[in-house]
């Protein structure tokens, strides 16, 4: 999610205490007089290889997990990493950032390049994903079109993505996770740390305003709508092992795995685990997660 400095009035009204994220009231005046400036994005990484034999995921990694192949820890990101693998894509992963991004938004994919065509492929957006998997997967997926996507599509886009993003930015119990994920590795200046705390902070909560139409971030009513939401997936999911009655899983079982998985994954410490312990009530869910990982990043993978 990219984020901007203050450039309102706009204070967070939550039922939590602000806690580590408190921006000194001198510093939050500056702000607002005097916007942080943002540069435009970089072409491509500097370190993009000259020769590439599999296409290269661009998304919000560290380092040593990128490495290794592991997932995501932005469910954007996840989301596409997870859909490649299912179509059968074979491709490497680079840790990044929107700066570096020439979209201005992770993840990009890189096509494939060889000695024989070293030309530099255009980045292809993640709004094209779904296409490319399905051109170039080893694995025939289906493109969903049942009448009921867009309903459950939207479930995820607001209600399941305002909890989410008020759990990892806005909650104080999960400011040690935000700060391993995206501030502490980005800088060592406490001023730039504190700075891009209350930039993430005040983004996602204009977001969830946005969303909801509301005037104040309501968490009970966020964890409310998406307990609803779970519910419903849960209901849709029934006893099939993938969505919509699909032999195999689909763009759709991506994205609901991009939210499950990491509110499960005992890796991250979740301070707050009010919206795992929700979509825990829904077992369907869970083991459908479980599904997911076994075939991405199973023993056997």
């Amino acid at each position: 999610m990219s984020s901007t400095a203050a450039d309102s009035k706009t204070r967070l009204r939550t039922q939590e205490p602000s806690g580590w994220f408190t921006i000194p009231v001198p510093l939050a005046r500056l702000f607002k007089k005097f916007p942080l400036l943002t540069y435009p994005p970089n072409e491509l990484p500097a370190r993009s290889p000259d020769i590439r034999d599999v296409p290269t995921l661009y998304v919000f990694i560290s380092e040593e997990d990128a490495e290794k192949g592991l997932p995501s820890f932005n469910p954007s990101c996840l989301r596409w990493q997870t859909f490649l693998k299912l179509a059968g894509v074979d491709f490497c992963l680079r840790s990044s950032n929107n700066h570096g991004s020439p979209t201005g938004a992770l993840p990009f994919l890189l096509p494939p390049s060889t000695p024989t065509n070293p030309r530099l492929q255009r980045p292809i957006p993640s709004n094209n994903l779904e296409q490319y998997g399905l051109d170039n997967g080893k694995v025939k997926l289906p493109k969903n079109t049942s009448s009921r996507l867009e309903a459950y599509e939207s479930l995820l886009d607001h209600r399941i993505r305002n909890a989410w993003l008020y759990t990892l930015y806005l909650s104080p119990a999960n400011a040690s996770i935000l700060a391993k994920l995206y501030i502490t590795p980005t800088t060592t200046s406490g001023l730039v740390r504190a700075t891009l705390a209350y930039q993430l902070r005040h983004a996602a909560e204009r977001e969830i305003l946005r969303s909801t139409g509301k005037d104040a971030v309501d968490p009970a009513a966020l964890y409310q709508g998406a307990r609803e939401a779970f519910s419903a997936l849960d209901a849709v999911l029934g006893d099939e092992r993938w969505f919509f009655g699909s032999k195999v899983p689909g763009l759709f079982d991506a994205t609901v795995f991009s939210y499950t998985h990491l509110l499960l994954d005992e890796s991250l410490a979740w301070g707050n685990r009010r919206l795992s312990e929700i979509l825990q009530d829904y077992p369907g869910l869970v083991d459908h997660r479980n599904r997911i990982f076994q075939s991405c990043w199973g023993p056997s993978k």
